[in-house]
Formats: structure tokens, C-alpha cells, sequence
């Protein structure tokens, strides 16, 4: 430990002294991450940003498969599921700690989710629980001994032990909860391969090796995450060697790393979808019209070419296409017709109204942002739209989408990688998913058809039947238009040519658990 604080206090006099490192000391991996993260506590967060990070600290009852979005084995060793498909029986691993020493059990189990669930639970104000709608169709948990605990659920959900294995199902320790309150997110305490060490604010997040690690203690000494917000910064101090891992590195630079044999490059598709939410309750926007002709306005394929520089495809709809066995293949994109979205414009009467554009900074799955939302802003202007925009760091920007765009802007860049196709629509394009019911839709979309389709999709335990009916969701959102949708990213990540056993994960997580870096 003398060594890792030793070591810490050398990388961080470098950091200060100069704008960049000269080198990363050894058995240390320091990871530049694309913002400060919100909170260390899994079940208050959304971005994947602070996913990154949490993975490596918790773990769920179960997680994906490395490489995939199979469900395996972690904090429980076994299930049972009922047959009608609402009871799930979990055995738990016997001996697991979490960091502060306290044991993992079902009443641990138990703690967890009726802190998220359950509005009377002594610490539910530790909150809010953004993404407890994951677990919605929890009806019971219950801590039937030590090692089992039972979920009773109100009616089948297909989607669950997918969601377990999310960020959401991570296991927190209830002690630390207890002893911490409203500040466990800044002291989390889990059970992972990594134990919480420091987090100075916009500065940097330090994890520790837990050697007691029940899959095996890691090899690096520690993790170190970084801030960078400016992209231009995280790729001079990767170039530099002030990085040994870089997410997210903008298009324009991929080639340099790909042409410098210092450095591999990482890329991998993944469910990611980059759209725009159009605040269809009031404005402009409220008229399908004229959603449609902000579709037909923008163009997707230049944005992907010359910005993204090949990175993404151009989004048909809102499902992405690595959800291959839910997604409608014979969706068309919606294609770049200026002409088309002026006439739209002028059948629905628009004259001309200011609309409203909040752009970030940055932030998980962006992208470029600024760049491309400057190159919506001029499609639309050049169809005849005045649009405003207004941009905010990527905290700030989610204080003000999140809640909902009434009262405030006609449209919002945004991004969602999901770990199933339930998820986003579910979160984004219900009627129940309004900001003030707490879910994510802060467009107020609204149609009686897509809830009714989405509210079966998860209900059904059949997966042709689920597909079924995802891709009639996906026809009727893609003619309704609540977003303009833009683009499916390919993810990617930057190593020093050092770094071993790295390697990205469809969920787009970062997994650090098996990495290597020799000395």
C-alpha cells in the first residue's frame, strides 16, 4: 500500500507540474475518462461514464458474459425460475465480503433492492433511483436463509435477469449505506475487484486491487480515473504518456493511433443509439409534421461520413441494430430531402418559430456534439428553422434534459447504450416514462399503441414473439418521429501497446478485472 500512495503522489506532482504526464507508474493503470462522474453509488447514476467505473468496484447477482449479453453467474451461483415466470430463486456464493468487511447475504440482497423499490425503507432518501424502473415488476424480495433470496415478481418480465446484470443490480454494502447516508456515493463500498481509495473532485478516482476478490484478485495495484472533459486534451496526454487507457477517442484521431505501433486501437459495434429528442408536447414539434420534416431536414449520412468519419451508421429508428434478433431489418433511414422537409414545414404551418437546440459538451456515447450539433443547426436553418443553441457540460445538460424539456427547449441531443431492447423504449418512449413519472421520456411522446406493444414485450417469455412485436414498436415510433434518429456508434478505446488483455465489451463497459500491464 506504501508503494500504491508512493506511486499515486508521484503521477499526480506530474500531473500538476505540466500539462501532461511523462509516464504512468508502474502496475497502475490511469484510464482518461470523458467527464467527472456523478456518483460512486450504482443505483443513482445513468451514465456510462460512471458505469466505467462501478463495474470494477461492484457486482450484480449476475453479470454478462465477457464478450456478450448473456446472462452468467457472480454474486449468486445458481437460479431457479418458476414456470409461470414470476418467481426467481437466487443460491448465493458463501464467504464473499463486501470491502468494509461486512458479509454478503441475502439480507444484503434484500437491503438493496427495497432501498431502490420501496418508498418507506429507511434509506430510500438516499436517492433518487433514476433507473429503479428496471425492477419495476418486483412485487417481493425475500431473504428465504442466509444464501437464498427470493424475487416474487407481479407478472412475467423478460427483461430481468438482463437488468440484474446492469449497473442498476450492482450489490451495494447496506453498512456502508448505513453509516454514509446521502454520501455513500462518495464512500462506496462493494464487492468487487476493486475497492474505492480516493476520489478528489475533477481530478481523479482511485481503486485499489482487493486482493480477497472472490473471481480471482486482479493484477494491477490499483486503477487511477481521470477527468478530461476536452477531447483534445485526453489525446495530448495520451500521445504523451500521461494515459494508459483512453475511451471514446474522437474520429479524426483514430488514425493517428492506428499509424503509431506505441498504441492499439480498439473498436467494437454495440447498442448504442444517437438521436435527437423533440419536445412533441408544445412548440413546433408538437405537430408529427413537422418532426418528420426535421428528419428528412438533417443529413444523417454527412454527419456519419464527415464527422464521425465512419465510426457509426446512419440510425434507422430507435432500436440499434446489435440487437439483431429484435430489430427490423426492413426499416429505411429516414433519407436527406431538404425539398420534402420544406414542403412538411409549410403543410403544417410552421412560420418560422425560434426552436430551441440544447447541445453538451460531451459526455457517454456523444460523440462530437458541438461539431454536430452546429451541422444540425444549419440543416435546419437551411430548411427555414431558427434554431438557438444553447450548450451545457454534460452534468449540467442531463439536470436540464432529464426532467423534461417543457417550459425550456424544443430539442436535445442525446445517446442510450442499453443492454436490452426493452430498455430505451421503456425508459423513453412510454407515456408512463414522462420526467414526472420518473422515466426518461422528456419529449412527452405519447402513443397508446407503442405502450400497449412495449407493455407485452416484456410481458412475453417467448423470444420470437417478443421480436414480434419490438419491430412493430420500432415501425410506428419511426413514422410518429418523436426524435430525429441519427446514428449507431462502433465504440472504441486507445492502449499503450503494453497493456494486455484489454478488450471491449458490447455492454460498453470498461472491465479492468483481467488487465495487464508489465512492468
Amino acid at each position: 500500500m506504501k508503494r500504491f500512495l508512493a506511486a499515486v503522489a508521484t503521477v499526480l506532482s506530474l500531473a500538476f507540474a505540466s500539462p501532461a504526464f511523462t509516464q504512468t507508474p508502474p502496475n497502475i493503470l490511469v484510464v482518461g475518462q470523458i467527464a467527472e462522474p456523478k456518483s460512486l453509488d450504482p443505483h443513482a447514476v445513468t451514465a456510462v461514464n460512471d458505469f466505467r467505473i462501478l463495474m470494477n468496484i461492484y457486482d450484480g447477482l449476475v453479470r454478462y458474459k465477457d464478450g456478450t449479453l448473456e446472462v452468467e453467474p457472480a454474486l449468486a451461483e445458481s437460479w431457479t425460475i418458476s414456470d409461470d415466470g414470476t418467481v426467481y430463486t437466487f443460491k448465493l456464493r458463501d464467504g464473499v465480503s463486501f470491502h468494509d468487511g461486512s458479509a454478503l447475504n441475502a439480507e444484503a440482497i434484500k437491503f438493496n433492492f427495497e432501498r431502490m423499490l420501496d418508498e418507506k425503507h429507511p434509506f430510500h432518501d438516499t436517492g433518487p433511483f433514476p433507473l429503479a424502473f428496471f425492477f419495476s415488476s418486483v412485487d417481493t424480495v425475500t431473504a428465504v436463509d442466509d444464501l437464498t433470496v427470493e424475487f416474487k415478481l407481479k407478472e412475467p418480465y423478460a427483461p430481468f435477469l438482463s437488468n440484474l446484470a446492469y449497473p442498476t443490480g450492482l450489490i451495494v454494502s447496506p453498512k456502508s449505506v448505513e453509516a454514509n447516508g446521502a454520501e455513500f456515493g462518495r464512500n462506496p463500498s462493494g464487492t468487487g475487484a476493486y475497492k474505492f481509495a480516493e476520489w478528489e473532485a475533477n481530478a481523479k478516482v482511485v481503486v485499489t486491487r482487493n486482493d480477497d476478490y472472490w473471481d480471482g484478485a486482479p493484477e494491477l495495484e490499483a486503477v487511477i480515473y481521470r477527468p478530461i472533459t476536452d477531447a483534445n486534451t485526453r489525446i495530448a496526454e495520451m500521445l504523451s504518456g500521461g494515459l494508459d487507457i483512453m475511451v471514446e477517442v474522437p474520429p479524426d484521431s483514430l488514425q493517428q493511433f492506428r499509424t503509431d505501433a506505441s498504441f492499439k486501437v480498439f473498436e467494437q459495434a454495440g447498442p448504442h443509439v444517437w438521436f435527437l429528442i423533440l419536445n412533441a408536447k408544445e412548440g413546433p414539434f408538437a405537430s408529427k409534421e413537422i418532426r418528420q420534416a426535421a428528419n428528412y431536414a438533417v443529413n444523417k449520412t454527412a454527419l456519419v461520413d464527415n464527422i464521425l468519419q465512419g465510426t457509426a451508421e446512419v440510425a434507422a429508428g430507435p432500436t440499434p441494430p446489435a440487437f439483431a434478433w429484435a430489430y427490423d431489418e426492413t426499416l429505411e433511414p429516414y433519407p436527406y430531402d431538404p425539398e420534402k422537409a420544406k414542403q412538411l414545414l409549410k403543410d403544417a404551418g410552421y412560420d418560422g418559430e425560434e426552436v430551441t437546440f440544447y447541445v453538451t459538451e460531451g459526455g457517454s456515447g456523444m460523440l462530437d456534439p458541438i461539431a454536430m450539433g452546429t451541422a444540425i443547426q444549419a440543416d435546419l436553418e437551411a430548411v427555414g428553422m431558427d434554431v438557438k443553441i444553447e450548450t451545457y457540460e454534460w452534468n449540467t445538460f442531463l439536470g436540464k434534459v432529464n426532467p423534461g424539456l417543457e417550459g425550456k427547449a424544443d430539442m436535445a441531443e442525446m445517446a442510450w447504450m442499453t443492454n436490452d431492447p426493452d430498455t430505451l423504449p421503456f425508459l423513453a418512449l412510454r407515456t408512463e416514462a414522462w420526467p414526472d413519472k420518473g422515466g426518461f421520456n422528456s419529449g412527452y411522446y405519447s402513443n397508446p399503441k407503442v405502450d400497449e406493444l412495449l407493455e407485452a414485450a416484456r410481458r412475453s417469455t417467448d423470444q420470437d414473439e417478443r421480436a414480434k412485436l419490438y419491430r412493430e414498436m420500432q415501425s410506428i415510433v419511426q413514422d410518429d418521429a418523436p426524435w430525429v434518429f441519427v446514428a449507431n456508434w462502433k465504440q472504441n478505446a486507445v492502449t499503450k501497446a503494453g497493456v494486455e488483455n484489454f478488450k471491449l465489451q458490447p455492454s460498453f463497459f470498461l472491465m479492468l478485472q483481467d488487465v495487464v500491464k508489465p512492468q
